[in-house]
């Protein structure tokens, strides 16, 4: 499942289109219930056609892309200032960036002032404590908010970030602007570290386990925290999150997902309780479990928004994992033609590692 020729372009870029390709297929389907979607595509949906609930244009961004492009142009703000000798706070850029999106400040596809169709409430929850202290660390919605909106948007992190101390703590952070539940914050390092791993040619089960250490190395620390409250909840976490890994990787395979729904599939119940409805955990799992799928890419996200639920986003976060497992090739042409955002991640991808 690894392919070593694929250059570091090839990845990068075919994670940022990976997460745009299974946003835009799953917009069609988001917030509907698996038979209703065997109903009208029997076969599975095959081409991003728009549509849905929010009537978008085919390949159009929802907010999963749109604030995976918010994390990605603080990244290029970064390695324009390093070009210039200067450092700039990736975390704060990215949460201007997200503001700018909430509030429709010059925002492509939208119109100027107006607010996004699609935003989940602990996203505007946590931007507007940001906009109220301009601090990124006084944000985030809070404790039991665990929903999947910073995983979503996280892989920025994962592809340009090479130092791994560095990566979970962005990860952390840009999390916790508006999702600072441990849970999230947690998924957001691993599944970064993972994305890292994939980057740099790794085997799927080399980067499954580097996402495994990830974890176990948090576990480590968690015995350091002077508050014996939090540190419990952070060792709970850890456990959630780790679990959440294996269950992809052990107990549930996507095909049979697609095929037998919610009611049906092996080990459903027990490794998607709340049926991929937005849960981060459950966007995690199916995200590995789509990782470890040895068909192609395409294939492989046809299915996850088969399943139905929060359909765009766990096609998003899916997606990101195998564009950086195949490469930019595998997503298919008539899929990326009609990428709202593919010329610009192109550029700004181009940008970011000249300055490498």
């Amino acid at each position: 499942m690894s392919t070593p020729s694929l250059t570091r372009r090839d990845r990068i870029l075919g994670a940022l289109l990976g997460v745009h390709a299974g946003d835009s297929l799953g917009a069609t389907l988001e917030f509907q219930g698996w038979w209703n979607i065997h109903c009208m595509f029997p076969n599975g949906l095959r081409d991003i056609i728009g549509g849905g609930h929010f009537s978008w244009p085919a390949g159009h961004a929802t907010d999963d892309t749109d604030l995976t492009r918010a994390v990605l142009l603080a990244y290029r703000d970064v390695a324009r200032a390093k070009k210039k000798g200067k450092e700039n706070d990736v975390v704060k850029i990215a949460a201007e960036y997200m503001l700018d999106w909430l509030d429709g400040r010059d925002w492509p596809g939208r119109v100027k002032g107006s607010r996004p169709c699609d935003v989940g409430g602990a996203t505007v929850e946590g931007l507007e404590r940001y906009r109220q202290t301009r601090d990124p660390a006084a944000a985030g919605a809070g404790e039991g908010r665990a929903g999947n909106g910073s995983l979503m948007r996280c892989i920025p992190t994962g592809l340009f970030q090479r130092e791994w101390g560095s990566l979970w703590d962005e990860s952390v952070a840009i999390s916790a602007v508006t999702h600072d539940d441990l849970v999230c914050t947690f998924s957001c390092a691993v599944y970064n570290t993972v994305v890292a791993a994939l980057v740099e040619g790794k085997s799927v089960e080399e980067a499954f386990q580097a996402g495994i250490g990830a974890v176990r190395y948090t576990e480590r620390l968690a015995g350091k925290e002077e508050d014996p409250v939090f540190r419990l909840k952070k060792e709970r976490a850890i456990k959630k999150v780790e679990q959440a890994l294996v269950t992809g990787r052990t107990l549930i395979k996507v095909d049979d997902l697609a095929r037998n729904g919610p009611d049906g599939a092996r080990n459903v119940k027990k490794a998607l309780p709340l049926a991929a409805k937005g849960f981060v955990l459950e966007s995690l799992t199916i995200a590995i479990a789509a990782l470890f799928d040895e068909r192609s890419l395409e294939e492989i996200l046809i299915d996850v928004v088969r399943f139905g639920g929060d359909s765009d986003t766990n096609g998003a976060i899916a997606g990101g994992l195998l564009g950086a497992r195949d490469g930019v090739d595998a997503i298919p042409v008539r899929w990326r033609e009609k990428l709202q955002f593919r010329e610009e991640f192109e550029k700004v991808v181009d940008e970011i590692l000249s300055v490498e």
